[in-house]
């Protein structure tokens, strides 16, 4: 098996392809032969040393494949060898071989591509649970998306698109407007140049929006929360604000933990405000939901409706440079990581 190790926190050249035995699936489980994978910021936190759920190193991170299943496990039913499939790991997806569960490896349709797949799983459900599970999102809402740009804010403007009448307002670098105008964002702020919470307050003659998506973390969850309308939401699912550049910095961490905001149900009350987290990685235990909203989204994607933005495609050999290109901010949807140049996306 080849896989990209993690062998320390650091930079991106902590990260090494390094052989070892192949893995066997244990009972219940589903060996798949990786031709893709997905790339997360997540997993750019876990090389840094910043990711708290990740395995001390050296290890191989990666929450999502997809590939052809090579290998059942006993009392496995519903999947045979030679299927294509993808598929949620807890870890280890940087590899070229996996095993992961039975109730979470779902057949892939046939004209799925594999490295559009590997693009589905973590960010699709991220932005699909956040939008109809957790707000229960309503026609003629308004919505703020920051990071819109990345695999899960692209995700999400495609699911407000099957909600009648949302409105949605998306954080990114003026470079990146044309592709969030094509993904259906309403109204796009360059976040560089303006003060994203001043023209959200303009735009909707200062009434703010019904729910604000905010992987940043720190600072902005309280600059979020203002934004609420009465009867508004803040779903907080990442962190993205501990993270500068190549490589951990305590006191950037340290500043962001400061501006944290501290929430009373006195509080909420008052405001008639809801304030709630999401993290996929922490949902292994319900693999009965986290499969019904795969299939579901499966489904929107054979009628059209969700289509995941592939940016760029790096074999194992240049996991450094695939993760350079989330930590930089420049990477437009998904990074997907291949084993080879010979096993990829078809």
């Amino acid at each position: 098996m080849r896989a990209v190790w993690i062998t320390k926190a650091g930079g991106p050249e902590v990260l090494e392809v390094r052989e070892s035995a192949d893995p066997r699936p244990a009972r219940g489980e589903v060996r798949i032969a990786v031709h893709a994978a997905g790339l997360n910021f997540a997993e750019v936190m876990a090389r840094q040393g910043l990711y708290p759920d990740a395995p001390k190193p050296p290890c191989v991170v990666g929450y999502e494949v997809a590939g052809v299943v090579d290998a059942l496990g006993a009392d496995v039913t519903g999947l045979a060898v030679g299927q294509r499939v993808l598929a949620l790991v807890r870890f280890g997806g940087h590899a070229d071989t996996v095993c992961a569960p039975a109730e979470r490896v779902l057949p892939m349709p046939d004209d799925l591509g594999f490295t559009e797949g590997a693009a589905l799983p973590v960010n699709y459900l991220t932005a699909y649970h956040m939008l109809f599970r957790v707000a229960n999102l309503r026609p003629g809402a308004r919505v703020l998306v920051h990071m819109a740009a990345g695999g899960v804010g692209i995700a999400v403007l495609q699911l407000c698109r099957t909600v009648p009448g949302v409105v949605t307002f998306g954080t990114a670098s003026a470079a990146k407007h044309d592709v969030l105008r094509e993904e259906g964002c309403t109204h796009p702020i360059d976040y560089r140049t303006e003060d994203y919470a001043a023209r959200v307050r303009e735009l909707t003659g200062g009434k703010g929006v019904d729910l604000v998506l905010d992987a940043l973390g720190g600072r902005d969850w309280k600059r979020g929360l203002r934004l609420l309308r009465p009867v508004g939401q803040l779903i907080a699912y990442g962190f993205a604000n501990a993270s500068t550049g190549d490589r951990r910095s305590i006191r950037r961490l340290a500043g962001q933990l400061t501006g944290v905001p501290v929430l009373t149900p006195f509080g909420m009350m008052n405001r008639n405000h809801t304030v709630s987290g999401v993290n996929l990685g922490h949902l292994w235990d319900r693999s009965d939901l986290l499969r019904e909203e795969l299939a579901a989204l499966l489904e929107l994607w054979r009628e059209g409706v969700v289509k995941p933005r592939v940016d760029a495609v790096f074999p194992f050999e240049e996991a450094a440079a695939a993760h350079r290109r989330i930590s930089e901010r420049r990477n437009i949807g998904k990074v997907v990581l291949i084993p080879s140049p010979g096993r990829d996306g078809q």
